[in-house]
């Protein structure tokens, strides 16, 4: 208990208030009052060091002393009372109305009888990442829905982990088929405006960031156990009664895009159908876009009636169709069978064709009906995800993933176009799926004129951001204990005529409401600068007109330095060897080297795309062959994952003749592409037609 504590202070702070002035009264008595004589003054000046003299200067330093801790304890008690009295104002007063209604609930507690009502809990006001703000400023996970639940909440929706998992690897997927697709052009300048750069929808950064911060919780899924004997069909985040189950409920539509989504997320490795759904109910679903999504979603099929269903879960022919297969012989080879499909369809579809259903739930889908299903269970959603069957016993069932229209359709987005058509020679990729048609990259890193570090650089504080970022101070390391600091150091190094409010919290905090992260970030920043202030004496951050930038002045960065290089290089007359030595030389590693913030993907990626471009400038312009195979090696090193580069490596060792070589260098690529997840459909195949020279294959 925290009172003893408190009370024991409270009578130390009144010992050392009471008793200093009780033993200097006693022992020697008040002060003198009124200033020395003449007489006194110079037989002091005569005789300084007297017993008088000494024990008059302790008892001037003795009061002095006792009057500081006075002045002490005075202003600690005046700023409690200030901000309590602060408190105070801002406490909202019931209303007469609402006071009354508080009145009339008390009588009735108190006057039934003491049953223990166990009622659910009530649904979030707001949705969020899930997570709250530590001191240090960094995303914690709360102790309600995302332990007990094992779950991530986004605006918008909430997810199983599992699949949150999902789309944050699908989403890390995206970014390795760009790096793939990418061919290198000649270098241009620090700004680049590659369509393919475009970074990932909110929503997906929001869930990379609360799945980054948060931590798995230590037990199984605690809603999901309710009724789990009722369930013995395994689906993503949850599981399906044999027999079907109905929707129902305020977050019925929500749970069905949820489902939606979760089992896209589930299939997307696996070459086979994961999702039949009938087109009015995909409409319903996803809005204008259904049409456009179903046309590049993998795993995705769109039947117009049930009719149709039979025909793909069956086949024409035994053995061809969805549930046709031979279940042991999938389970011999693949270790485990793959779940089964899901069905989505409407009521009305579902009455018409009860028996059909009942079929396909027992056999071969896992059958998702919304509304009512007389024919099979039928659970009630509200819109949270949570769930309570229908059936008169209002036991509780599995939270379902509920996602709105908006958020199911920014999550679909990382695996739409899983395999894009290779770019034009000279220009950058497609926008990755048409849910990114018309997003333009929200960053702007583009060379400025800072100076740049120089041997005869004076300046003392030195940001390293190329690898592990780093602040450094006469060489040695400034700690900074804040995640988000450093988060916020490196996002306004790269961005060098600094960022608003509303940019860094969106970009440090996505997902969170912003009007709670302003004090936050104001935090954040006040004890970032205190600490480079009480290190260096310097202040390198600079706050004007709600913008924050990085004084130039006062902090090298080597991010500044590389874009200079990447400008002279892109500026010079004439081709010039050393102008592409000097981009190569002053990337030292990838950009914030293992940091997974969500923001960072597009900068990340043009930072690299200019080193790659450096290599193939180089390469090409080298007159010797086994030096321009030295230049692709080195850019492959970079980026072990671009096809193009890999392309002219092979085709340069074959025309050395070294055909053992090239091909190792294409199996190796191609089992790097495997681990990665990526299929074997290569935009090398179409290069190397081109060429004449023979593709790099991933298999």
């Amino acid at each position: 208990m925290r009172w003893p504590r408190q009370l024991m202070s409270l009578l130390l702070v009144l010992a050392l208030l009471v008793g200093p002035p009780v033993v200097l009264l006693s022992l020697i008595g008040p002060p003198t009052l009124g200033w020395p004589t003449a007489a006194q003054a110079r037989e002091w000046v005569q005789n300084p060091l007297t017993e008088q003299t000494l024990i008059a200067a302790l008892t001037i330093a003795a009061w002095l002393m006792w009057l500081l801790l006075v002045y002490t304890v005075t202003i600690r008690v005046l700023t409690r009372l200030r901000a309590t009295v602060s408190w105070l104002r801002r406490m909202p007063l019931p209303t007469p109305l609402q006071a009354t209604a508080s009145g009339i609930a008390g009588v009735a507690v108190f006057g039934v009888a003491s049953n223990a009502i166990a009622a659910p809990p009530s649904p979030p006001t707001q949705p969020v990442a899930a997570g709250s703000l530590d001191e240090a400023g960094n995303l914690t996970p709360p102790d309600g829905d995302v332990l007990a639940d094992e779950g991530i909440s986004v605006a918008g929706g909430w997810l199983p982990r599992e699949a949150a998992e999902q789309v944050s690897a699908a989403a890390a997927l995206v970014w390795l088929r760009r790096r793939r697709s990418y061919r290198p052009r000649p270098p241009g300048p620090p700004s680049r405006e590659d369509t393919d750069l475009a970074p990932l929808p909110p929503t997906v950064a929001a869930v990379q960031a609360a799945l980054a911060d948060s931590t798995p919780p230590p037990t199984e899924l605690g809603g999901a156990s309710a009724g789990s004997s009722l369930l013995d069909r395994p689906t993503v985040g949850g599981a399906f009664p044999r027999a079907g189950v109905g929707l129902t409920g305020l977050g019925a539509q929500d749970a069905a895009r949820g489902l939606l989504v979760t089992s896209l997320l589930a299939g997307r490795h696996r070459p086979t159908v994961s999702v039949v759904v009938t087109r009015p109910v995909l409409a319903g679903l996803l809005g204008p876009t259904a049409d456009t999504l179903a046309r590049c979603l993998p795993g995705l099929a769109v039947i117009n009636n049930l009719g149709q269903a039979t025909g793909l879960f069956f086949g024409d022919h035994p053995g061809h169709g969805l549930g046709g297969r031979d279940q042991a012989h999938r389970d011999t080879q693949e270790g485990t069978g793959p779940p089964s499909p899901t069905l989505i369809v409407d009521a009305a579809s579902a009455t018409d064709n009860a028996e059909t259903l009942a079929s396909l739930a027992i056999t071969s889908a896992a059958v998702a009906v919304l509304g009512r299903w007389p024919a099979g269970q039928t659970w009630q959603v509200d819109p949270s995800g949570r769930t309570h069957h229908r059936d008169g016993s209002g036991s509780a069932g599995p939270r379902m993933c509920v996602l709105t229209q908006v958020t199911a359709t920014d999550l679909l987005t990382v695996i739409a176009h899983p395999d894009p058509a290779p770019p034009e020679p000279g220009t950058s990729g497609p926008p990755h799926s048409p849910a990114e048609a018309g997003r333009s990259p929200q960053w702007d890193a583009t060379a400025q004129d800072h100076p740049v570090c120089s041997g005869n650089d004076k300046r003392r504080l030195q940001l390293r951001v190329l690898g592990e970022p780093t602040l450094l101070l006469d060489g040695h390391p400034v700690e900074i204990r804040r995640t988000a600091a450093l988060q916020a150091l490196v996002f306004l190094a790269v961005h060098p005529d600094g960022a608003d409010t509303r940019q860094l919290t969106d970009a440090i905090w996505p997902g969170l409401p912003r009007r709670s992260l302003t004090g936050r970030l104001y935090t954040t920043l006040s004890d970032l600068r205190t600490t480079i202030r009480s290190t260096a004496g310097v202040t390198i951050i600079e706050h004007s007109d709600d913008r924050y930038r990085l004084d130039p002045t006062a902090v090298t960065v080597d991010l500044w330095h590389f874009h200079h290089a990447v400008h002279d290089a892109t500026t010079a007359v004439a081709t010039d060897v050393t102008t592409w030595k000097a981009v190569i030389d002053a990337y030292p590693a990838d950009l914030a080297a293992r940091r997974n913030w969500p923001w960072l993907d597009p900068i990340r990626e043009a930072t690299r795309r200019h080193v790659i471009d450096a290599h193939a400038a180089l390469a090409a312009a080298s007159p010797d062959d086994r030096e321009a195979l030295a230049w692709l090696q080195a850019g492959i090193r970079i980026d072990p994952y671009n096809a193009d580069l890999h392309t002219r490596a092979v085709t340069a060792l074959i025309t050395l003749g070294d055909h053992d070589a090239a091909d190792h260098l294409r199996q190796g690529y191609g089992r790097r592409l495997a681990a990665a997840g990526i299929r074997p459909t290569d935009p090398a195949e179409t290069t190397a037609t081109l060429t004449g020279q023979p593709a790099i294959r991933t298999r």
